[in-house]
């Protein structure tokens, strides 16, 4: 099968080995991957792709181990107002907290000579799986001019 393509906001911290991700996928029912997962599924292509307006946290540590939920009461406002948080924070050049409800906290640190080193601390909300228990990852530094070009693009992506 080909591999489903999800467009919308993301926001990415970390590698592609651990990270903690915030994001709200687009997935374009008339996509073939989709129209045969959705057959597959016995639904279909619009219910499978779902109405693209639901946010999400996932994350993944070095190990493997990971998980993600919906946050459906999150509103792209208070995804950006995250993101500009964490933008104005790293441009200090100081170690930083930012919070993206009850969910997410973020620990940043400078590392290197020009990066910040992130311990993401995530809490699955109230109602969730409960098998679902909180997480916290130590992701890779980052150098800040890439991170900061992130959630810019992350920012435009909102628009």
């Amino acid at each position: 099968m080909s591999p489903i393509e999800a467009g919308g906001p993301e926001l990415f911290l970390g590698t592609g080995s651990a990270y903690v991700a915030l994001l709200r996928p687009k997935i374009d029912p008339a996509d073939p991957g989709v129209r045969l997962a959705a057959e597959q599924a016995g639904v279909t292509p619009e219910e499978f792709a779902g109405p693209g307006d639901v946010w999400a946290l996932m994350w993944e540590q070095e190990d493997g181990e990971g998980g993600g939920f919906e946050l459906p009461g999150l509103r792209d406002a208070e995804a950006e107002d995250f993101a500009e948080r964490l933008r104005l924070a790293l441009g200090t050049g100081e170690a930083c907290t930012v919070e993206a409800g009850a969910v997410l906290r973020v620990d940043a640190r400078p590392a290197g000579t020009d990066g910040y080193a992130f311990t993401a601390h995530v809490t699955p909300p109230e109602g969730e799986d409960e098998e679902a228990e909180p997480a916290t990852l130590e992701l890779e530094p980052t150098p800040t001019a890439s991170l900061l070009a992130h959630l810019e693009t992350f920012h435009r992506s909102l628009a």
